[in-house]
């Protein structure tokens, strides 16, 4: 069915993380349970947690949620623009779903005109396909440097010509003169796109910041559309940010996981069920922090495997893990932590550090030789998981460059949907390897993989029905304290001045 949209809404924010995200998935689920077809959009996004489409395109991890919640398939249009950090001034540059190449900051400023046409030319098929459209802003659209050439705040919102909400996290504090400050560095047509305010994260009384709001609409002229409640204990999948483990009060965890956060450390959304499990605790350990004792050890996937590789050398995770195998303990690789654990890592194009044929050695506990090849491995996958003698199904995803090759027999994690095998089973029953992203997801797997740690009688536990119920969660509270009705009404007849 072809629509024509009935209206369009960006979210924008006073900085990072201050609830952009958030708002457009609460606004996603309220407009769905309206009958309302509306499709999430976020013209660029710079994350390293991302996420494959039904037909083989890469987009931002957030946007493939904000689809869930609008009862939707992610589609590569909604999200048009990926900016994966493989350095601190380079990325990976991925147009509609497809990695074209890396850039530093200087050749991607320059190179925003062309990207700025994919992004209209995405936005434009989702305007014609939904009722309306949720779009996120990225970072603030008060960052002076960045405005020329801007295809991810008020450049965006001009050219598509669409009412705006700011959003800021008065948990950070500075709520007023966030506001205050990112209203007066728009000009006065990106002003004038402003319908109104949205404070997230309040906590306490809120009859004692009401004379704080009734200065913000008498000094900006802006209404505040909603004060948004800190939500204890929520949440929703990172779009770019390692999210800690949450505090799991009067609980003892059965399972104890350790996991190294790396500079280049990718999809991290991949222990989240581990992390809420309620019989696991998972402990993050980053730069020049001591590495405790644990039942099972993850190396995650990378952006620069390489160079994570040497940061944990250099951080001592080596020995730590020989002494950990020998003690009876597990590791488990995905994606870049699978080819950590092999023998050697070959780059023979520079793809990752712009070096060509650059060679690492792994830790050598997987005999096999990965390989990072031009093409990058973009797939859905479904199939078994082989283990504890049993057959359980399996869920996930591949993101990868890499192809590795085995140096001799060796016995499958997975038996996927085509009949291929994936991943790897030591012989001694202590190391997985696997590429397959979302491993924790499926409950099934998840069981069978705590229980192969040697947990025998952990409590089930489903991520995809919690995800859920957290989003339900969030768009409750947000319809709590915000007349989204209103807010529909407002966007349709909203008029630029």
């Amino acid at each position: 069915m072809t629509y024509m949209p009935a209206f369009n809404l960006m979210i924008q924010g006073t900085t990072s993380d201050a609830g952009k995200s958030t708002l457009v998935t609460a606004l996603c689920r309220l407009f769905q349970r309206r009958g309302i077809a509306v499709a999430p959009f976020k013209p660029q996004n710079m994350a390293l947690n991302s996420s494959v489409t039904a037909d083989g395109n890469e987009i931002g991890r957030a946007q493939a949620v904000q689809a869930y919640a609008a009862g939707l398939e992610p589609q590569v249009d909604m999200n048009p623009i990926l900016l994966k950090p493989n350095t601190d001034t380079g990325a990976q540059v991925i147009i509609q779903g497809k990695a074209i190449g890396n850039m530093n900051a200087v050749g991607y400023h320059q190179y925003k005109s062309v990207a700025k046409a994919a992004a209209l030319e995405s936005y434009h098929r989702l305007a014609d396909q939904y009722q309306a459209v949720l779009i996120e802003g990225a970072g603030s659209p008060a960052e002076i440097n960045l405005r020329a050439r801007d295809i991810a705040n008020m450049g965006f919102a001009e050219a598509v010509d669409c009412p705006v909400i700011i959003i800021a996290d008065i948990d950070k504090g500075g709520v007023f003169a966030h506001l205050v400050g990112t209203l007066e560095l728009l000009s006065q047509s990106e002003q004038d796109r402003v319908i109104g305010f949205v404070i997230n994260r309040f906590r306490g009384d809120i009859s004692l910041l009401q004379s704080g709001l009734d200065w913000l609409e008498e000094r900006t002229g802006k209404p505040v559309l909603g004060v948004l409640p800190y939500l204890k204990g929520f949440h929703l999948e990172s779009e770019d940010a390692v999210a800690k483990s949450p505090e799991k009060e009067g609980l003892q965890a059965k399972l104890q996981v350790v996991i190294p956060v790396m500079p280049r450390t990718s999809n991290h959304t991949d222990w989240d069920a581990l992390r809420l499990h309620p019989d696991v605790q998972v402990t993050l350990v980053g730069a020049n922090q001591s590495i405790p004792a644990a039942d099972l050890v993850i190396l995650p996937g990378s952006k620069s495997v390489q160079t994570d590789l040497a940061f944990l050398r250099q951080e001592g995770w080596q020995d730590y893990l020989n002494k950990h195998l020998r003690y009876g303990g597990k590791v488990i690789g995905i994606c870049g932590g699978y080819q950590m654990l092999g023998e050697k890592l070959l780059d023979p194009h520079g793809l990752e550090n712009h070096e060509k044929n650059a060679t690492s050695n792994g830790f050598g506990f997987i005999p096999m030789e990965t390989v990072l090849e031009k093409d990058k491995q973009l797939k859905q996958r479904q199939g078994s998981l082989l283990l504890n003698e049993t057959q359980v199904q399996l869920t996930g995803y591949e993101i990868h460059c890499g192809v590795s090759h085995f140096n001799q027999e060796r016995q499958p994690l997975a038996t996927l949907e085509n009949g291929q095998q994936e991943g790897f089973v030591s012989a001694d029953n202590a190391i997985i390897g696997t590429y397959l992203h979302g491993l924790f997801d499926h409950p099934d797997a998840l069981a069978a993989l705590i229980k192969w740690v040697g947990i025998q009688n952990a409590a089930p536990f489903d991520y995809t029905a919690l995800r859920d119920q957290e989003i339900n969660r969030l768009a409750d509270s947000t319809e709590a304290h915000i007349d989204i009705d209103k807010l529909i009404q407002q966007c349709k007849t909203w008029k630029p001045n």
